[in-house]
């Protein structure tokens, strides 16, 4: 199948894109940063999902919408809007199976900067409106919504032993998911799911769900 990555260059998008690869797939990468790696299914292209020059793709089975910013001045821009305008070209159409959206936990618990929980909150309800939109071809539409996650964009975090210290105290299994387990995910939810659609999937570690219990 024909898979379009957006954000694919560096963290999930790049584990999500290798994974599909991995599986046999051809991938399209779409990134403003250039290829960081190389393989004979892939074919990256340089531009931004907001306001760059978007190629027409045929035959596009699955959409990842992973591309994003935080606290940037462009967290609406990219984040929702960029991924509207990625997703209405290539993934409201009758050849697609699946799309999938790369959230964030925040879009739940708005533990985050305003316009990045704003923008990531958007994106899961309109996940749900592309579900609603693409049944029709017997696609399905879900997002992920990971909260901390061993990528560089948290190296200040994982590098910092104090920062690091407070943040195990708030997530009960004392970890973080890696980019590989995102894209674990990302792969069961447009390959392998036939039947879940307009959900979003939260993987935090349990830290959205801790509540300290005070007798």
């Amino acid at each position: 199948m024909k898979i379009i990555v957006t954000g694919s260059s560096n963290g999930i998008g790049k584990a999500i894109a290798l994974k599909f690869l991995q599986n046999g797939h051809t991938v399209v990468g779409i990134d403003k940063l250039k290829a960081t790696f190389s393989h004979a299914n892939y074919t990256h292209i340089v531009a931004d999902v907001f306001d760059g020059n978007l190629p027409e793709i045929d035959g596009v089975d699955v959409l990842v919408n992973n591309a994003g910013v935080q606290d940037s001045g462009r967290d609406i821009d990219v984040n929702l809007k960029g991924t509207i305008r990625v997703t209405e070209k290539y993934g409201v159409q009758p050849n697609i199976k699946s799309v999938v959206f790369i959230a964030s936990a925040s879009a739940s618990t708005g533990s985050e900067f305003p316009e990045y929980v704003a923008s990531k909150g958007g994106m899961v309800s309109y996940m749900k409106n592309v579900a609603l939109r693409i049944a029709q071809y017997g696609a399905t539409s879900n997002s992920l919504s990971p909260g901390g996650v061993l990528t560089p964009l948290n190296q200040h975090i994982i590098d910092n032993p104090e920062l690091w210290a407070e943040v195990m105290d708030e997530t009960p299994l004392k970890k973080w998911a890696t980019a590989e387990e995102i894209a674990e995910f990302a792969y069961f939810v447009a390959i392998v799911n036939k039947s879940m659609t307009a959900q979003d999937i939260i993987i935090d570690n349990g830290e959205s769900a801790k509540a300290n219990f005070i007798w």
